[in-house]
């Protein structure tokens, strides 16, 4: 019988198909919150059942995300999330929601600029606490206003265009 080997993060080998899964995940989590935020204004979004503990803990965590116009919720700055500061301010700012939100510490991609639709120049990788504690506190300050009218505007031209497809194939037949 064989023995089981405790698991070692660190020294394990990426697996292509186990990335590529995680990648497929975190497409499909943007792609439904971008369908999300076509079809419910911003600031009537639930994200989560801790919304309101989640912006909190932000606001108070982050105070530099409170200081009006916003502009560090606007356009995130990717080398100040990925630096030694900022890694450790979002680890502590996750650990207390380890055991209360589901899937916490996922990977999910997210805009960095709020002004704009995701888009490869537009999109980096975060774990999901990090989206949650964003996009709330995005939302709730009006910040995703702009992307919920590109995503309405997006959706009425992709509906228009299957309707004049739909229309094109009518008229071909006789």
């Amino acid at each position: 019988m064989a023995t089981a080997q405790k698991f070692d993060p660190n020294t394990a080998q990426n697996l292509v198909e186990i990335e590529k899964q995680f990648a497929v995940k975190a497409v499909e989590h943007a792609q439904t919150y971008w369908n999300l935020l076509e079809k419910v204004p911003p600031r009537d979004l639930k994200l989560s059942k801790l919304d309101d503990e989640i912006y909190e803990h932000t606001m108070t965590a982050f105070p530099e995300f409170s200081e009006a116009p916003h502009e560090k919720l606007v356009k995130l700055d990717e080398e100040w999330l990925k630096s030694a500061d900022g890694k450790k301010r979002w680890r502590e700012f996750i650990q207390p929601y380890e055991n209360r939100v589901k899937d916490y510490n996922f990977g999910s991609l997210i805009r960095t600029d709020a002004r704009l639709e995701y888009g490869e120049t537009n999109t980096i990788f975060v774990m999901r606490m990090q989206f949650y504690a964003i996009e709330i506190a995005r939302n709730r300050l009006g910040l995703n206003d702009g992307a919920h009218e590109i995503a309405k505007a997006d959706a009425e031209k992709e509906k228009a265009k299957k309707e004049k497809s739909k229309n094109a194939k009518k008229g071909g037949k006789s």
